[in-house]
């Protein structure tokens, strides 16, 4: 059955969870909700899709009202840091970031607010990544992962074929290279978001940000020998294109994908559905690694969060149950070419025919490894590394001595936590 069915039938079917959702023994309270605005031109569908949740919740619900503000994403954040630091905290807030606040102590856990049915359904990285101190703060609202995109117009003119190796995709972006493709392999690393590219190079040289109990590795061997491959092997030989990959932002990398003008680079779901609409043909694959493919890839996630400040508990918890029911999940996620953060969900997204493209973005997805979003020392690790990293790929630059920096950042923020 295709999703618009399935969705249909999950409304018949799923009702309203949680403490008291059905029959509004939560008690009366008007509850203060901000939320990040996903439409990609900064339309009203955001809002649209909000507006009849939170209609059919408070007609079951009567004595619950929900007040609703949707804020660009270039202020939403600040904008709710702004309030708290006010004392006018949300009662619920969809942001980018949660672990700042559930190191003061000013959110409900997930424990406090959702049924079990509903917390257990989270997928198990996404749960895990919104965790401080083993308890859960951060609640997934959505995700994707990462794979390699390729143009595949230009791999068939180049008689290409995917990578699964770096020696490979080094070997794919000589070829193109070759017959003229602006940028062969397009590498962002400017401040927009370098820590998502170095995130998945790290990966995919076998390491990453943190070891296995939380401490930053940022100047491991294995991460030190990445950047070196990188500099030495696809920068230093211009294969990333006319514009250095310090300068490179991603919103610009994907431009030029859709235009045509990138062979390959690391794209997310939505990348996907912009290049078709620009007619250009996309190939996925996952992440090449130093000898195969990577054993895992990143995952991304944005969070929804209770506040204790006004003490609506129960309120809180009703409305995030309801919202987090199969049919406004895979409303939201399909509405924009996200991934649902649950395993109920994703599993119904799979076996629609309609987006069979966010399959292979689904199967990375249980086995994707996130930034450490629950350390409030990442803040200042992500912003040293969109400021630094991309000297280390510079033709005088020092890629271990960047990492070094990078890791003192790491290792002095962690120890003020």
């Amino acid at each position: 059955m295709g999703l618009t069915a399935a969705i249909a039938a999950l409304g018949m079917t799923a009702g309203l969870s949680g403490c008291g959702s059905d029959d509004g023994s939560s008690g009366d309270a008007t509850l203060s909700m901000v939320v990040a605005n996903y439409d990609p031109d900064e339309g009203s569908s955001t809002q649209k899709y909000w507006d009849g949740l939170i209609g059919t919740f408070e007609k079951n619900n009567p004595g619950i009202k929900i007040n609703l503000k949707v804020l660009s994403w270039t202020v939403v954040d600040a904008e709710v840091a702004k309030m708290v630091k006010a004392g006018h905290a949300p009662d619920i807030a969809q942001i980018g970031a949660y672990a700042d606040y559930a190191a003061q102590g000013k959110l409900y856990s997930a424990d406090d607010l959702l049924s079990i049915p509903v917390q257990a359904n989270f997928l198990g990285p996404l749960a895990d990544a919104g965790q401080q101190d083993r308890k859960q703060y951060g609640m997934p609202f959505v995700a994707s992962t990462r794979l390699l995109f390729y143009n595949e117009k230009l791999f068939t003119q180049a008689g290409l074929t995917p990578p699964k190796t770096w020696k490979q995709l080094a070997s794919d972006a000589e070829a193109l290279k070759a017959r003229g493709v602006k940028y062969p392999y397009a590498l962002p690393l400017g401040p927009e978001e370098a820590q998502a590219e170095t995130q998945m190079w790290l990966l995919s040289g076998g390491d990453g940000y943190t070891d296995g109990v939380g401490t930053y590795t940022i100047n491991s061997p294995q991460n030190v020998k990445t950047f070196e491959w990188l500099k030495n092997d696809l920068v230093g030989k211009g294969l990333t294109g006319p514009v250095a990959p310090g300068k490179l932002n991603r919103k610009d990398a994907f431009a030029a994908f859709t235009h045509g003008d990138v062979g390959m680079l690391n794209g997310h779901p939505q990348l996907l559905q912009q290049a078709e609409d620009k007619g250009v043909k996309v190939g996925m694959v996952p992440m090449p690694g130093l000898n195969g493919t990577s054993r895992t890839t990143m995952g991304v996630s944005d969070w929804i969060m209770g506040f204790k400040q006004n003490g609506h508990r129960k309120q809180i918890g009703a409305f995030l149950d309801y919202a987090f029911n199969d049919r406004n999940v895979l409303d939201f996620a399909t509405r924009y070419d996200l991934l649902p953060p649950t395993v109920s969900a994703s599993d119904t997204l799979a076996d629609d025919p309609e987006h069979k493209e966010l399959k292979k973005f689904l199967d990375e997805l249980p086995t994707s490894q996130l930034p450490p979003v629950g350390k409030t020392s990442w803040a200042k690790v992500s912003g040293s590394i969109k400021k630094q990293i991309g000297k280390a790929v510079e033709p005088n630059g020092n890629p271990e001595s960047v990492l070094n920096q990078i890791q003192n950042v790491a290792a002095a923020a962690q120890a003020a936590e």
